[in-house]
């Protein structure tokens, strides 16, 4: 590929605008608030297309056609249980987060929102949360990282090695320079992308191969058990991937984004756009493993990098089936969706590190301007370790992201949803489900037993014990209780 290609020249132009929109974002950080939260002052459309595109990483259009490409239509359950949990987290967590986040003290971050929710003087709530954010998220990263790496490889030739470094240079500067702002403002620019290239590919695979019919008849003739949604699946395996949809209850760069909206009010529209933006790039991820089969069933001379690695179907296709122009796009999707996420996550690690270690342990005196550059050099530090991480080629984007996707959604999912929902929950229950659905995820990963999604039992387990050591405890303080009202009559004011 020469220097002068048409892809090369739409990535340094894609690139070079998400660079622009942080240098912009940059100007408009003001303090720490900013830099960590926006302010919050992200209006529906942005809180919508940012809470998506945070979401949904470089499994959308890596790891997940790749699923359905190589098993078939049956590992679509994990979008419809996506798309169930969701929903469920925009009806019931994200207002309510957003309102509970400021009556209790104006907190930036969960770990911060934690501690005041329920007036945790010994802070342990925030160490532990905020270790939970930084083990979890690393291997986030990493994914985000492994991910872009596979990209750069791919297209431009060059060695794992250095692809990773190159696909990661772009999110860091922008996160670095512009904070929230930077990343809520290239998430939607990215969710726009993404979109756009899950609606072309399939239309255009399918125009290919002559329509649904003949796609689906070629599928069919190659293995009928690609048609079967329960193909090799008994029950524990569908609960396993529906079961991803309990993740979002506890993702913290998704929780940023209901916590900065501009007011609870917002997110009622936010949640209509999400859910129809979600919807449709499910829709078409599914369609690019799926149809993938029939398309490279008929052109099996173009299949080979493929079946080396079915995790770069969705660009292979996007270099068969379109000009460079249009490849160059459809790639800078694929690039969209490892740095809208990567950003987030990057951005969640530093103000884990800066709010609740720096700043509630080492300076708590500390100026806006001070916490602001601190944040931006976690932000870098964080960005390494993940590369480093990601340094073996053999790492698999779906499987990082299945790993860190329930370590959130255990030790988190039950708390957030709690708090926000029951007025009798207590500190040592949140402790104790914290710590309880954190620690079955790693042991259940371990020794995988049953087959069972480790998010399961540790969201089961969490719930459990937070309600438990709840109502054994004494019930929370007047103080407490009248804010948790606070909240909830505010939320309902509407």
């Amino acid at each position: 590929m020469t220097v002068n290609s048409p892809m090369l020249i739409t990535f340094i132009i894609y690139i070079t605008g998400m660079l622009l929109i942080g240098f912009i974002a940059y100007r408009s950080t003001k303090n720490f608030d900013d830099y960590i939260l926006g302010g919050r002052r992200l209006g529906s459309v942005v809180t919508a297309l940012s809470a998506g595109a945070s979401d949904m990483s470089g499994w959308l259009l890596m790891g997940l056609p790749g699923a359905i490409f190589f098993l078939g239509i049956s590992e679509s359950w994990i979008a419809l249980g996506l798309l169930l949990g969701a929903y469920l987290n925009w009806r019931w967590v994200a207002g309510r987060l957003r309102v509970h986040t400021e009556v209790n003290n104006n907190a930036l971050t969960l770990p911060d929102y934690f501690t005041n929710r329920f007036d945790d003087k010994s802070k342990i709530l925030r160490i532990i949360s905020a270790l939970v954010i930084l083990i979890f998220f690393t291997i986030y990263c990493a994914s985000g990282v492994v991910a872009g790496g596979l990209l750069f490889e791919n297209t431009f030739g060059i060695s794992y090695e250095k692809a990773i470094w190159l696909g990661a240079l772009a999110t860091i500067a922008y996160t670095f320079l512009g904070g929230f702002l930077a990343v809520s403002w290239t998430d939607t620019v990215q969710a726009t992308l993404m979109i756009f290239a899950l609606i072309l590919v399939p239309v255009l695979i399918l125009f290919k191969v002559g329509g649904i019919g003949t796609a689906i008849n070629i599928i069919e003739a190659k293995n009928h058990a690609y048609l079967d949604m329960f193909k090799n699946l008994n029950i524990i395996a569908i609960i396993s991937l529906m079961g991803w949809g309990l993740g979002y209850f506890g993702q913290p760069h998704i929780l940023a984004r209901f916590m900065a909206a501009d007011s609870h009010q917002t997110i009622h529209k936010a949640r209509r756009i999400s859910m129809t933006w979600m919807f449709l790039c499910l829709a078409g991820t599914v369609a690019v493993g799926f149809f993938g089969i029939a398309y490279f069933e008929m052109n099996p001379d173009k299949a080979a990098p493929v079946l080396q690695n079915r995790e770069r179907i969705f660009m292979e296709l996007g270099e068969l089936l379109f000009n460079p122009w249009i490849t160059g796009v459809l790639l800078s999707a694929v690039l969209a969706a490892v740095m809208s996420t990567l950003s987030c996550q990057l951005l969640v690690c530093s103000s884990a590190l800066t709010e609740d270690f720096y700043k509630a342990f080492i300076r708590t005196k500390a100026s806006q301007k001070e916490l602001v550059w601190v944040g931006r050099m976690m932000v870098l530090m964080v960005a390494i370790i993940s590369i480093v991480i990601a340094t073996n080629p053999n790492n698999k984007v779906l499987s990082l992201v299945s790993y860190a996707w329930a370590g959130f959604g255990a030790a988190f999912g039950p708390i957030v949803l709690m708090s926000v929902l029951w007025k009798r929950m207590t500190r040592n229950g949140a402790l104790a489900g914290m710590l309880v659905g954190a620690i079955t995820v790693l042991v259940w990963m371990k020794f995988h037993w049953f087959d069972l999604y480790e998010i399961i039992p540790g969201f089961i387990f969490a719930t459990i014990t937070i309600v438990a050591v709840s109502l054994l405890g004494k019930a929370p303080n007047q103080v407490i209780q009248q804010r948790f009202e606070e909240a909830a009559a505010h939320y309902n004011s509407k």
